[in-house]
C-alpha cells in the first residue's frame, strides 16, 4: 500500500520526486537508467545496496587535511548506473547536536555550517563518495557518518576521526578548583585547547599521565589519573586507574580541567634574549621576533611531538611560567619527562625568559 502511494505521489503534476529539507532532490525523470523500474521492485528482486567505511580510527593533526573513506557498490552489480544522495553528518557527542556536514546529488552539492568551504567528495572513481576535510579544527575530531539514499533504500557506515593530541591538567590562576565547566572550556580554549574527552584522558593515563587534582572531562563529568596509587589520591590500596566523581553540576561545581591540544603546525622556541623579562615584556619580545607568545597548549605540543628540550623557565600567554623536559638531567626537575610548572609569579618579575610560538 506504501509503495503504490508513494508511486501516486511521484505521478502527480509538477511533482518530479520526493524532497527533502535542503533544497535537493531525487528524481525519477525520463533521464534517468530504466525509467517505470523503480527501486523498490529491485529491492524485492534482491539487488543489496552495501557501504563500505574502514573500521580503524583515522588519526590526523590540526590544520591538516583528511579524507574520510567512504565506497559504496551493489550486489548483485548493476548493469547500469543510479543516481544516489550522499549525505555526510556528524554524530553527537555527549549532548552536543548532531551536526550536517555535506548533501550532494551528482556534481551537485552543499555543505553546511562551519564546514562551509573546507569540505568536498571527492568521488574520483566510480561509487567513491569519501570526504575530503580541510584545514582540520580541534572541534572536528568524533564520528561521522556517511549515507548512500537510493530511492527506497538507504545504507551507511561510520568513520571516526582522532585527532593526535596530548592531554594537560589546567588549574586557574588564583588556584586549585576554581572553575565551573564553562569556565574550565573557556580557559582551555585560551589556550589553544578543548576539554578533553574521557577517550583522551585515559590514553594519556596509558602512556603515564598520573595527577591528583580532579578535573572536568567533555562530558561534564570530574576524573583524575592515577599511575601511582598514594595516600593523598584516594589512599595507596585502591588500584591505579582513572578515578572518577561522576557528573556534576556544569555551573556550581567547581574544580580544575584536562585540557586537550593538537600537533602544531607551527614552532614553539625560546626566544634568546640578552636579559630576563617581565611578562609584558616578554609578549613585545615575541611580537619584535615576529612571533606570538606561546600558550600553554602550543607548549605541551611542541614537546609531546617536536621533543622541545629546554631547561630555561620561560613565561607563557597564560602568565604561567614553564618549561619542557624530554630527556631530564640535573639541576632540571624532577626525573620523569614533562612540562614542569612555576606557577603564575608576579607579572613584573624580571626573573624568567618566554616561549614564542611562530607559524610556518
Amino acid at each position: 500500500m506504501g509503495l503504490l502511494l508513494l508511486v501516486a505521489l511521484l505521478l502527480l503534476p509538477g511533482s518530479y520526486g520526493l524532497p527533502f529539507y535542503n533544497g535537493f532532490y531525487y528524481s525519477n525523470s525520463a533521464n534517468d537508467q530504466n525509467p517505470g523500474n523503480g527501486h523498490g521492485k529491485d529491492l524485492l528482486n534482491g539487488v543489496k545496496l552495501v557501504v563500505e567505511t574502514p573500521e580503524e580510527t583515522l588519526f590526523t593533526y590540526q590544520g591538516a587535511s583528511v579524507i574520510l573513506p567512504c565506497r559504496y557498490h551493489y550486489e548483485p552489480a548493476l548493469g547500469s548506473p543510479r543516481r544516489v544522495r550522499i549525505k555526510w553528518w556528524k554524530l553527537s557527542e555527549n549532548g552536543a547536536p548532531e551536526k550536517d556536514v555535506l548533501v550532494a546529488i551528482g556534481l551537485r552539492h552543499r555543505s553546511f555550517g562551519d564546514y562551509q568551504g573546507r569540505v568536498h567528495l571527492r568521488q574520483e572513481k566510480e561509487h567513491d563518495v569519501s570526504l575530503e576535510i580541510q584545514d582540520l579544527r580541534l572541534e572536528d575530531y568524533g564520528r561521522y557518518r556517511c549515507e548512500v539514499i537510493d530511492g527506497l533504500e538507504d545504507e551507511s557506515g561510520l568513520v571516526e576521526l582522532e585527532l593526535r593530541g596530548v592531554v594537560f591538567p589546567y588549574q586557574s590562576p588564583n588556584g586549585r578548583y576554581r572553575l565551573n565547566f564553562h569556565e574550565g572550556q573557556q580557559v582551555c580554549a585560551e589556550q589553544g585547547a578543548v576539554v578533553a574527552s574521557f577517550e583522551q584522558l585515559f590514553r594519556a593515563w596509558e602512556e603515564g599521565l598520573d595527577w591528583c587534582n580532579a578535573g572536568w572531562l567533555q562530558d561534564a563529568t570530574v576524573q583524575y589519573p592515577i599511575m601511582l596509587p598514594r595516600q593523598p589520591c584516594g589512599g595507596p590500596g585502591l588500584a591505579p586507574g582513572v578515578r572518577s566523581y561522576g557528573p556534576r553540576h556544569r555551573r556550581l561545581h567547581r574544580y580544575d580541567v584536562f585540557c586537550f591540544a593538537t600537533a602544531l603546525k607551527g614552532r614553539v622556541y625560546y626566544l634568546e634574549h640578552p636579559e630576563k623579562l617581565t611578562l609584558t615584556e616578554a609578549r613585545e619580545a615575541c611580537q619584535e621576533d615576529d612571533a606570538t607568545i606561546a600558550k600553554v597548549g602550543q607548549l605541551f605540543a611542541a614537546w609531546k611531538f617536536h621533543g622541545l628540550d629546554r631547561c630555561d623557565a620561560g613565561w607563557l600567554a597564560d602568565g604561567s611560567v614553564r618549561y619542557p623536559v624530554v630527556h631530564p638531567h640535573p639541576n632540571c626537575g624532577p626525573p620523569e619527562p614533562g612540562v614542569r610548572s612555576f606557577g603564575f609569579p608576579d607579572p613584573q618579575s624580571r626573573l624568567y625568559g618566554v616561549y614564542c610560538y611562530r607559524q610556518h
